[in-house]
């Protein structure tokens, strides 16, 4: 790693911890369990819209118990504003059977055993590890993943690697909270398209040549 690259991943960090002193978990839950349906419902979908989607689901499901034994063509009906009802569906009453059944109806608090539930990925156990249990974990989605390499912080080719690149760069007690600011920067001054480079301090001072039309 390079002096040159910790120095702007301090810079940036400053810059992110000015804008957004505290961050709050975008995805309204109540314990590790709902937290983790709604981290499920969250792919390829909008914080906004699993917000609007779990009130009424966490009402008839609102633990690993009730939710395994809701009907699955229910739960489909429930979260089908979400996308991929079929799929999010058969995972969220397939994750519920065995946290019941194997682990009492407590979210296991491990990586490994996270990842092994049905439609949990890498990410998405990073985001319970970090928001639910406050374990050290970099989430890294596709939004962080094109900041990153937008920013010069990774030149990786894949979440994996950038999340390894990340991880170099900053101090492990800030990766919870930093996960979270990215996005509500990403979201606030650096989105994908649309992006007014004028508003944007840290592509100002670190943005790669880029189209950001």
């Amino acid at each position: 790693m390079s002096t040159k690259k910790q120095i702007k991943a301090n810079k940036i960090l400053n810059i992110l911890e000015d804008i957004y002193p505290s961050v709050p978990i975008p995805l309204n839950h109540r314990d590790p369990f709902t937290l983790l349906v709604a981290v499920v419902l969250s792919a390829q979908c909008t914080d906004v819209r699993v917000n609007l989607v779990t009130p009424d689901l966490f009402k008839v499901g609102g633990t690993p118990k009730k939710m395994s034994q809701l009907p699955l063509q229910k739960i489909e009906k429930l979260i089908r504003p979400c996308g991929l009802s079929p799929q999010k569906s058969k995972a969220i009453k397939r994750l519920s059977k065995i946290i019941y059944e194997k682990y009492n109806s407590k979210v296991p608090e491990s990586f490994n055993e996270l990842e092994e539930l049905p439609g949990v990925g890498h990410k998405t156990a990073s985001v319970i590890m970090s928001q639910a249990f406050n374990v050290p974990a970099f989430p890294v989605d596709t939004h962080i993943h094109r900041l990153a390499y937008r920013w010069g912080l990774s030149s990786g080719k894949n979440v994996v690697q950038t999340e390894k690149d990340l991880k170099k760069v900053f101090p492990k007690n800030k990766w919870n909270k930093l996960h979270l600011q990215i996005i509500f920067y990403g979201r606030e001054y650096c989105p994908a398209r649309g992006h007014d480079i004028s508003k944007c301090i840290i592509c100002n001072l670190y943005g790669r040549k880029v189209n950001f039309k």
